[in-house]
């Protein structure tokens, strides 16, 4: 019983933690949700502002856009916690790497991913996708996101320790989003058309279960190994 009450008074700390230094790295949470809306706007310049061609794109360039934001928000989630040595200390406790590991990325995914996925109706007006398929593209990105941060944060665990790791992070990250995008990307089309597109929201939310259970333990794993060497 004790050992469960230190593994939550744990978890907490470190929630309460993560969710302060968040919060005092506003631009963490702001550059994706900025990027998200310049660049979205910058489609209809480059490619046409026709409302048909605009609604027919919509849902790929939502997505396409809202993955290469989870990936520039990636790249610090275990960098301060390398440089100041925060990272070395929660290797060495006690406790299992897995539930902090767990609790850092959903705090993380708390403050971009969900913004994120409450940010998208505007951007879905903006693009003239029609107001039916809305639910359905807020609904893929709160399920679609969380797996698109933890697979970055393996990427993240992998290249911590490298200087400029950024373009490794990009190649080891990009392939494994590719059938969240696929799904995501298919279940908005659909609306888009009219019908209902239960399958693809059940492999988001499938990814999304699969991630939150099994991810922790590689981004552990991926840690210790980058700590390691």
């Amino acid at each position: 019983m004790m050992v469960r009450d230190s593994l939550w008074l744990g978890m907490l700390a470190t929630l309460r933690r993560e969710m302060t230094l968040l919060w005092r790295r506003k631009s963490d949470s702001l550059n994706p949700l900025l990027f998200l809306l310049m660049v979205s706007s910058l489609f209809p310049l480059g490619v046409s502002p026709a409302p048909d061609v605009l609604a027919l794109l919509s849902p790929g360039i939502i997505w396409v856009v809202a993955l290469l934001s989870c990936l520039l928000s990636t790249e610090s989630m275990f960098r301060s916690d390398f440089d100041d040595g925060a990272l070395e200390l929660m290797l060495l406790n006690p406790q299992p790497l897995y539930f902090h590991v767990m609790v850092k990325v959903l705090a993380h995914w708390c403050l971009t991913g969900i913004p994120l996925a409450i940010m998208a109706p505007v951007v879905a007006l903006m693009l003239n996708l029609p107001p039916a398929a809305i639910p359905v593209l807020m609904i893929s990105l709160l399920l679609g996101t969380l797996p698109l941060v933890f697979i970055g944060a393996i990427g993240a665990a992998l290249t911590v320790g490298l200087r400029r790791g950024g373009v490794l992070l990009s190649l080891i990250v990009l392939p494994l989003y590719v059938p969240v995008l696929i799904f995501g990307a298919d279940a908005v089309k659909r609306a888009a058309e009219g019908s209902f597109a239960p399958g693809q929201l059940a492999i988001l939310a499938a990814f999304f279960m699969l991630s939150f259970a099994l991810a922790p333990l590689a981004v552990a794993g991926a840690l210790k190994i980058s700590v390691d060497s």
